[in-house]
């Protein structure tokens, strides 16, 4: 077991989540890495906090040190109930939330998520696969003509996100992990979908592929394989047992 404290970073549903027991095992040894070395834990995922809580009331989840929900648009520390500022301010930057709902209006193919999932710095829709490979391109042209400057994020077959240009799971991380002082190959993220695929992209990170992952983050590991990503055989919290051990987190 590494004596050196790390950051761990990890999306929830079918990653962390989804193995009762395994999630037991893990949760035992990042609680005691966590009190004798001081690993930062960190959980990333596309829930609102308030979805969030509704499945922390469900599962035996340890208390995160920061919680990055809505996609990485809005990070909370602690048990603040308040968004970063900082990173809100950073969204913010050309950012029109009302352009891009209009400019999405005229695509009936695109079903609004619950009012819950609509966040400041999100726009969310349901999408079927069939439909996307239509859509995505004409929506990307149509906001680009707009002058709108924004990250179409599309995930497990059916969740479109809209995000800030500057906005993700992978550059909310980097923001946290430059706030703690600690290295990226210090840092291990964790996920199992396409919008997991930021956490994986940015830099030297350590990143564990659960082995149940979705087709679309399959995919793109094929095509960026590397020594700092773990594609494990397990699944959920087993699979990250897995990786921490390959990595010597663990």
């Amino acid at each position: 077991m590494s004596v050196a404290p790390f950051l761990f970073v990890t999306d929830l549903d079918n990653t962390l989540v989804g193995d009762d027991d395994a999630l037991e095992v893990l949760n035992r040894h990042l609680s005691q890495h966590r009190q004798a070395h001081g690993t930062k834990i960190v959980y990333s995922t596309g829930r609102s906090l308030t979805s969030y809580r509704q499945l922390k009331a469900e599962k035996s989840l340890l208390d995160p040190d920061a919680l990055v929900t809505s996609v990485g648009t809005e990070i909370y520390h602690s048990n603040d109930d308040t968004p970063d500022p900082a990173w809100a301010n950073a969204l913010s930057q050309a950012w029109d939330r009302d352009l891009v709902v209009a400019s999405t209006s005229h695509f009936s193919d695109l079903v609004p998520q619950p009012q819950p999932e609509q966040r400041p710095f999100k726009v969310s829709y349901f999408l079927t696969e069939e439909a996307a490979v239509e859509v995505l391109p004409q929506l990307k042209s149509v906001l680009k003509e707009r002058g709108l400057d924004v990250k179409l994020i599309y995930s497990g077959g059916k969740d479109l996100d809209i995000l800030p240009r500057h906005g993700d799971k992978g550059l909310a991380m980097q923001f946290l992990r430059r706030q703690l002082g600690i290295d990226a190959k210090q840092t291990v993220v964790c996920g199992d979908s396409g919008n997991d695929i930021a956490l994986f992209a940015v830099g030297e990170e350590r990143g564990i592929i659960v082995g149940n992952a979705q087709p679309e983050l399959r995919r793109w590991h094929d095509a960026n394989s590397s020594e700092a990503l773990y594609l494990a055989k397990s699944s959920c919290a087993g699979g990250i047992l897995e990786g921490l051990n390959h990595f010597g987190f663990l």
